[in-house]
Protein backbone atom coordinates (compact mmCIF):
# COMPACT_ATOMS: atom_id res chain seq x y z
CA UNK A 1 0.00 0.00 0.00
CA UNK A 2 1.47 3.70 -0.92
CA UNK A 3 0.70 5.88 1.92
CA UNK A 4 2.52 8.98 -0.47
CA UNK A 5 0.54 11.57 -1.94
CA UNK A 6 0.34 10.89 -5.66
CA UNK A 7 1.56 12.86 -8.34
CA UNK A 8 -1.69 14.68 -9.08
CA UNK A 9 -1.90 15.58 -5.51
CA UNK A 10 1.57 16.61 -4.87
CA UNK A 11 0.96 18.43 -8.33
CA UNK A 12 -2.16 20.02 -6.80
CA UNK A 13 -0.23 20.83 -3.07
CA UNK A 14 2.89 22.93 -5.27
CA UNK A 15 0.17 24.36 -7.16
CA UNK A 16 -1.98 25.79 -4.20
CA UNK A 17 2.01 26.75 -2.29
CA UNK A 18 3.23 28.66 -5.85
CA UNK A 19 -0.32 30.72 -5.37
CA UNK A 20 -0.71 31.01 -1.69
CA UNK A 21 3.00 32.42 -1.88
CA UNK A 22 2.19 35.06 -4.45
CA UNK A 23 -1.55 36.11 -2.95
CA UNK A 24 -1.25 35.34 0.28
CA UNK A 25 2.28 35.69 2.12
CA UNK A 26 2.17 37.11 5.60
CA UNK A 27 2.66 40.87 4.72
CA UNK A 28 -0.72 40.16 2.71
CA UNK A 29 -2.26 39.10 6.29
CA UNK A 30 -1.30 41.53 8.24
CA UNK A 31 -2.51 43.86 5.96
CA UNK A 32 -6.44 42.27 6.59
CA UNK A 33 -5.81 41.81 10.62
CA UNK A 34 -4.67 45.44 10.47
CA UNK A 35 -8.15 46.48 8.42
CA UNK A 36 -10.19 44.27 10.57
CA UNK A 37 -11.96 42.61 8.14
CA UNK A 38 -11.05 39.51 8.73
CA UNK A 39 -11.36 38.40 4.82
CA UNK A 40 -9.19 39.48 1.62
CA UNK A 41 -11.23 39.34 -1.51
CA UNK A 42 -8.41 39.28 -3.90
CA UNK A 43 -7.56 36.16 -2.63
CA UNK A 44 -10.84 35.39 -2.67
CA UNK A 45 -11.00 35.96 -6.27
CA UNK A 46 -7.53 34.18 -6.99
CA UNK A 47 -8.80 30.95 -5.33
CA UNK A 48 -12.29 30.84 -7.49
CA UNK A 49 -10.66 31.41 -10.42
CA UNK A 50 -8.45 28.41 -10.24
CA UNK A 51 -11.65 26.23 -9.59
CA UNK A 52 -10.49 25.77 -5.44
CA UNK A 53 -13.87 25.92 -4.00
CA UNK A 54 -14.71 22.88 -6.51
CA UNK A 55 -12.02 20.75 -5.80
CA UNK A 56 -13.86 17.94 -3.87
CA UNK A 57 -17.18 18.27 -6.01
CA UNK A 58 -18.05 16.12 -9.01
CA UNK A 59 -17.37 17.81 -12.67
CA UNK A 60 -21.02 17.29 -14.20
CA UNK A 61 -22.24 20.05 -10.89
CA UNK A 62 -19.37 22.52 -11.83
CA UNK A 63 -16.57 20.57 -9.62
CA UNK A 64 -12.97 19.53 -10.37
CA UNK A 65 -13.67 16.20 -9.74
CA UNK A 66 -11.38 15.05 -6.75
CA UNK A 67 -11.70 14.25 -3.70
CA UNK A 68 -11.61 14.93 0.10
CA UNK A 69 -7.88 14.36 0.44
CA UNK A 70 -6.99 16.37 -2.19
CA UNK A 71 -9.18 18.72 -0.42
CA UNK A 72 -7.32 18.59 2.68
CA UNK A 73 -4.47 19.33 0.87
CA UNK A 74 -5.78 22.76 -0.03
CA UNK A 75 -6.75 23.12 3.52
CA UNK A 76 -3.48 22.03 5.08
CA UNK A 77 -1.53 24.84 2.67
CA UNK A 78 -4.82 27.46 3.42
CA UNK A 79 -3.13 26.76 7.02
CA UNK A 80 0.51 27.15 6.01
CA UNK A 81 0.14 31.17 5.04
CA UNK A 82 -2.87 31.53 7.66
CA UNK A 83 -4.93 32.86 4.90
CA UNK A 84 -7.70 35.23 5.67
CA UNK A 85 -10.44 33.74 3.57
CA UNK A 86 -13.91 31.65 4.46
CA UNK A 87 -12.99 28.82 2.63
CA UNK A 88 -13.55 25.94 4.63
CA UNK A 89 -17.01 27.21 5.98
CA UNK A 90 -17.65 27.58 2.44
CA UNK A 91 -16.75 23.85 1.20
CA UNK A 92 -18.23 22.18 3.76
CA UNK A 93 -21.76 24.14 3.44
CA UNK A 94 -21.44 23.61 -0.38
CA UNK A 95 -20.62 19.32 0.76
CA UNK A 96 -23.81 19.54 2.73
CA UNK A 97 -26.22 21.07 0.44
CA UNK A 98 -24.45 19.02 -2.46
CA UNK A 99 -25.73 15.95 -0.74
CA UNK A 100 -29.16 17.42 -0.44
CA UNK A 101 -29.77 17.98 -3.65
CA UNK A 102 -29.80 21.94 -3.80
CA UNK A 103 -28.18 22.40 -6.39
CA UNK A 104 -28.86 26.46 -6.80
CA UNK A 105 -26.88 26.36 -3.65
CA UNK A 106 -23.57 24.51 -4.94
CA UNK A 107 -23.88 26.52 -8.52
CA UNK A 108 -23.96 30.03 -6.12
CA UNK A 109 -21.32 28.57 -3.80
CA UNK A 110 -18.75 27.31 -6.23
CA UNK A 111 -18.61 30.25 -8.13
CA UNK A 112 -17.53 32.26 -5.07
CA UNK A 113 -20.11 35.03 -6.09
CA UNK A 114 -21.84 33.79 -2.05
CA UNK A 115 -20.42 32.81 1.00
CA UNK A 116 -21.31 29.78 3.14
CA UNK A 117 -21.09 28.72 7.05
CA UNK A 118 -21.68 25.69 9.32
CA UNK A 119 -23.47 26.64 12.95
CA UNK A 120 -22.77 23.51 14.99
CA UNK A 121 -22.33 23.12 18.81
CA UNK A 122 -20.37 20.99 21.26
CA UNK A 123 -23.98 20.95 23.32
CA UNK A 124 -26.52 18.66 21.15
CA UNK A 125 -29.30 20.57 21.77
CA UNK A 126 -27.74 24.53 21.54
CA UNK A 127 -29.99 24.86 18.77
CA UNK A 128 -33.58 23.49 18.39
CA UNK A 129 -36.10 22.87 15.45
CA UNK A 130 -39.95 22.76 15.59
CA UNK A 131 -42.01 21.93 13.13
CA UNK A 132 -45.03 24.22 13.10
CA UNK A 133 -46.04 24.70 9.47
CA UNK A 134 -43.06 24.71 8.37
CA UNK A 135 -39.40 24.23 10.36
CA UNK A 136 -37.95 27.09 12.53
CA UNK A 137 -35.14 27.07 14.62
CA UNK A 138 -34.64 28.49 18.50
CA UNK A 139 -31.54 28.74 20.44
CA UNK A 140 -28.12 29.62 20.01
CA UNK A 141 -25.34 28.36 17.96
CA UNK A 142 -21.66 27.99 19.29
CA UNK A 143 -19.46 30.91 17.48
CA UNK A 144 -19.65 30.60 13.90
CA UNK A 145 -16.87 31.66 11.21
CA UNK A 146 -17.89 33.55 8.63
CA UNK A 147 -21.06 33.85 9.33
CA UNK A 148 -21.00 37.29 8.87
CA UNK A 149 -19.93 36.95 6.14
CA UNK A 150 -22.39 34.37 4.59
CA UNK A 151 -25.56 34.08 2.64
CA UNK A 152 -26.58 30.46 3.40
CA UNK A 153 -26.13 28.74 6.89
CA UNK A 154 -26.11 25.16 7.43
CA UNK A 155 -27.31 24.75 11.13
CA UNK A 156 -26.80 21.35 13.48
CA UNK A 157 -30.05 21.10 15.41
CA UNK A 158 -32.00 18.91 17.56
CA UNK A 159 -35.16 17.90 15.81
CA UNK A 160 -37.98 15.88 17.65
CA UNK A 161 -36.55 12.81 15.50
CA UNK A 162 -32.62 13.70 16.93
CA UNK A 163 -30.25 15.54 15.46
CA UNK A 164 -30.99 17.20 11.77
CA UNK A 165 -29.50 19.29 9.36
CA UNK A 166 -31.50 23.16 8.50
CA UNK A 167 -30.16 25.74 5.91
CA UNK A 168 -31.16 29.15 6.67
CA UNK A 169 -30.97 31.81 4.22
CA UNK A 170 -29.13 34.58 5.90
CA UNK A 171 -29.92 37.24 3.09
CA UNK A 172 -33.81 37.11 4.35
CA UNK A 173 -33.40 36.50 8.00
CA UNK A 174 -30.05 38.90 8.50
CA UNK A 175 -26.27 38.25 9.08
CA UNK A 176 -25.24 38.26 12.95
CA UNK A 177 -22.51 40.99 13.38
CA UNK A 178 -18.82 39.59 13.54
CA UNK A 179 -17.36 39.38 17.22
CA UNK A 180 -14.36 40.63 17.99
CA UNK A 181 -11.75 37.46 18.31
CA UNK A 182 -7.80 36.51 19.17
CA UNK A 183 -7.86 35.03 15.89
CA UNK A 184 -8.22 38.21 13.54
CA UNK A 185 -7.95 36.42 9.95
CA UNK A 186 -11.26 35.04 10.22
CA UNK A 187 -14.57 36.84 11.28
CA UNK A 188 -17.07 35.24 13.77
CA UNK A 189 -19.91 35.73 15.06
CA UNK A 190 -22.64 34.56 17.54
CA UNK A 191 -26.03 33.41 15.65
CA UNK A 192 -29.08 33.54 17.84
CA UNK A 193 -32.28 31.58 16.42
CA UNK A 194 -36.10 32.82 17.68
CA UNK A 195 -38.29 31.11 15.87
CA UNK A 196 -36.10 31.59 12.71
CA UNK A 197 -37.48 29.69 9.47
CA UNK A 198 -35.30 26.81 7.94
CA UNK A 199 -35.31 24.16 5.40
CA UNK A 200 -34.77 20.52 6.69
CA UNK A 201 -31.92 18.87 4.59
CA UNK A 202 -31.06 16.22 6.55
CA UNK A 203 -31.11 13.88 9.35
CA UNK A 204 -28.68 12.11 11.62
CA UNK A 205 -26.17 10.68 8.68
CA UNK A 206 -25.67 13.58 7.07
CA UNK A 207 -25.16 15.70 10.26
CA UNK A 208 -22.66 12.71 11.39
CA UNK A 209 -20.94 13.48 7.26
CA UNK A 210 -20.98 16.85 8.72
CA UNK A 211 -19.18 16.47 11.90
CA UNK A 212 -16.42 13.91 10.40
CA UNK A 213 -15.10 16.58 7.33
CA UNK A 214 -15.92 19.79 9.58
CA UNK A 215 -13.01 17.72 12.22
CA UNK A 216 -10.83 16.80 9.61
CA UNK A 217 -10.59 19.84 7.79
CA UNK A 218 -9.91 22.07 10.52
CA UNK A 219 -7.35 19.49 11.57
CA UNK A 220 -5.60 19.73 7.89
CA UNK A 221 -5.79 23.68 8.41
CA UNK A 222 -4.09 22.65 11.97
CA UNK A 223 -1.81 20.96 9.93
CA UNK A 224 -0.27 23.89 7.63
CA UNK A 225 -0.38 26.07 10.58
CA UNK A 226 2.15 23.76 12.58
CA UNK A 227 3.86 22.70 9.80
CA UNK A 228 5.20 26.15 9.00
CA UNK A 229 5.76 27.00 12.77
CA UNK A 230 8.18 24.45 12.65
CA UNK A 231 10.17 25.75 9.61
CA UNK A 232 9.96 29.00 11.05
CA UNK A 233 11.16 27.89 14.65
CA UNK A 234 13.97 25.85 12.81
CA UNK A 235 14.97 28.70 10.78
CA UNK A 236 15.41 31.16 13.89
CA UNK A 237 17.06 28.65 15.87
CA UNK A 238 19.82 28.71 13.45
CA UNK A 239 20.15 32.13 13.14
CA UNK A 240 19.63 33.15 16.58
CA UNK A 241 23.02 33.18 18.44
CA UNK A 242 24.09 33.10 22.29
CA UNK A 243 27.38 32.27 23.87
CA UNK A 244 28.66 33.07 20.30
CA UNK A 245 26.58 29.95 18.98
CA UNK A 246 23.55 29.50 17.18
CA UNK A 247 20.78 28.53 19.60
CA UNK A 248 19.63 25.23 17.12
CA UNK A 249 23.30 23.72 18.26
CA UNK A 250 21.92 23.34 22.29
CA UNK A 251 20.66 20.01 22.64
CA UNK A 252 17.63 20.92 24.80
CA UNK A 253 16.36 22.77 21.92
CA UNK A 254 17.59 19.68 19.27
CA UNK A 255 15.21 17.63 21.47
CA UNK A 256 12.49 20.33 21.28
CA UNK A 257 12.40 20.85 17.62
CA UNK A 258 12.83 17.27 16.99
CA UNK A 259 9.46 16.83 19.19
CA UNK A 260 7.74 19.30 17.21
CA UNK A 261 8.50 16.98 14.43
CA UNK A 262 7.24 14.10 15.68
CA UNK A 263 3.89 16.21 16.50
CA UNK A 264 3.67 17.47 12.77
CA UNK A 265 4.98 14.15 11.25
CA UNK A 266 1.76 12.29 13.65
CA UNK A 267 -0.70 15.12 12.00
CA UNK A 268 -0.24 14.39 8.90
CA UNK A 269 -0.79 10.57 8.86
CA UNK A 270 -4.20 10.80 11.25
CA UNK A 271 -5.29 14.06 8.74
CA UNK A 272 -5.05 12.20 5.88
CA UNK A 273 -6.24 8.74 6.79
CA UNK A 274 -9.05 10.61 7.99
CA UNK A 275 -9.25 12.22 4.71
CA UNK A 276 -9.26 9.13 2.96
CA UNK A 277 -11.36 6.73 5.06
CA UNK A 278 -14.33 10.21 4.47
CA UNK A 279 -13.33 9.90 0.35
CA UNK A 280 -13.64 6.03 0.20
CA UNK A 281 -16.62 5.58 2.55
CA UNK A 282 -15.08 3.54 4.91
CA UNK A 283 -16.87 2.16 7.95
CA UNK A 284 -13.89 3.78 9.88
CA UNK A 285 -14.39 7.54 8.86
CA UNK A 286 -15.70 8.79 12.14
CA UNK A 287 -13.42 6.58 14.12
CA UNK A 288 -10.90 8.26 11.85
CA UNK A 289 -11.86 11.91 12.17
CA UNK A 290 -12.00 11.91 15.36
CA UNK A 291 -8.47 10.25 16.36
CA UNK A 292 -7.20 13.40 13.70
CA UNK A 293 -9.28 16.11 15.53
CA UNK A 294 -7.72 14.97 19.07
CA UNK A 295 -4.41 14.09 17.65
CA UNK A 296 -3.89 17.37 15.88
CA UNK A 297 -6.00 19.44 18.61
CA UNK A 298 -2.89 18.12 21.31
CA UNK A 299 0.23 18.29 19.22
CA UNK A 300 -0.91 21.82 17.54
CA UNK A 301 -1.05 23.08 21.29
CA UNK A 302 2.53 21.85 22.27
CA UNK A 303 3.99 22.88 18.40
CA UNK A 304 2.95 25.95 19.57
CA UNK A 305 4.41 26.39 22.85
CA UNK A 306 7.48 25.14 21.74
CA UNK A 307 7.74 27.89 19.03
CA UNK A 308 7.31 30.56 21.70
CA UNK A 309 9.65 28.97 24.25
CA UNK A 310 12.63 28.97 21.16
CA UNK A 311 11.41 32.09 20.08
CA UNK A 312 11.74 33.80 23.19
CA UNK A 313 10.67 37.69 23.61
CA UNK A 314 10.40 38.25 19.92
CA UNK A 315 7.42 35.52 20.01
CA UNK A 316 5.28 37.04 21.64
CA UNK A 317 5.12 40.63 19.82
CA UNK A 318 2.80 41.98 17.66
CA UNK A 319 5.40 42.06 14.62
CA UNK A 320 6.30 38.67 14.65
CA UNK A 321 4.61 36.50 12.28
CA UNK A 322 4.22 33.52 14.60
CA UNK A 323 0.92 34.99 16.51
CA UNK A 324 -1.45 34.69 13.40
CA UNK A 325 -1.01 30.93 13.50
CA UNK A 326 -1.06 30.47 16.89
CA UNK A 327 -4.30 32.46 17.34
CA UNK A 328 -5.87 30.62 14.14
CA UNK A 329 -4.67 27.05 15.87
CA UNK A 330 -6.67 28.40 18.87
CA UNK A 331 -9.62 28.63 17.07
CA UNK A 332 -9.43 25.26 14.88
CA UNK A 333 -8.86 23.31 18.32
CA UNK A 334 -12.16 23.99 18.84
CA UNK A 335 -13.99 24.33 15.82
CA UNK A 336 -16.31 21.30 15.34
CA UNK A 337 -15.16 19.83 18.76
CA UNK A 338 -12.64 20.31 21.24
CA UNK A 339 -10.18 17.41 22.08
CA UNK A 340 -11.76 16.20 24.95
CA UNK A 341 -15.21 16.38 23.14
CA UNK A 342 -13.68 13.95 20.44
CA UNK A 343 -12.53 11.63 23.02
CA UNK A 344 -16.06 10.92 23.99
CA UNK A 345 -17.67 10.77 20.53
CA UNK A 346 -14.43 8.46 19.98
CA UNK A 347 -14.88 6.02 23.49
CA UNK A 348 -18.73 5.79 21.93
CA UNK A 349 -17.97 4.83 18.88
CA UNK A 350 -15.57 2.13 20.20
CA UNK A 351 -17.37 0.86 23.35
CA UNK A 352 -19.68 -1.71 21.40
CA UNK A 353 -16.72 -3.64 19.85
CA UNK A 354 -14.97 -3.59 23.49
CA UNK A 355 -18.30 -4.73 24.76
CA UNK A 356 -18.56 -7.46 22.09
CA UNK A 357 -14.94 -8.33 22.55
CA UNK A 358 -13.53 -7.44 19.28
CA UNK A 359 -10.25 -5.48 18.79
CA UNK A 360 -10.82 -1.67 18.56
CA UNK A 361 -8.13 -1.25 15.77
Amino acid sequence: MDYDLSEDQIALRDGARELLDGVSPTAAVRLVVDAGTGTSDEIWAAMVEQGWLGVALAEERGGLGFGTVEMAVMLEEIGRHATPVPFAPTVLALDALDRAGRADDVAALVSGEVVGAVAWSARADAVRATEAGGWVLDGRADPVVAASQASVLVVVAEAPDGPALFRVDLDAVGRPAPEPAMDRTRQIAWVDFAATPAERIGGADAVEALVDRGAVYAAAEMLGGAARVLDLTVEYAKDREQFGRPIGSFQALKHRCADMLVDVEGMRSTVFWAAWCIGAEDPERSVAASTAKIWSSDASKRVMASALQIHGGIGFTWEHDLHFFLKRAQLDQRTFGSAAWHRDRLAALLRPRVEAGLSVI
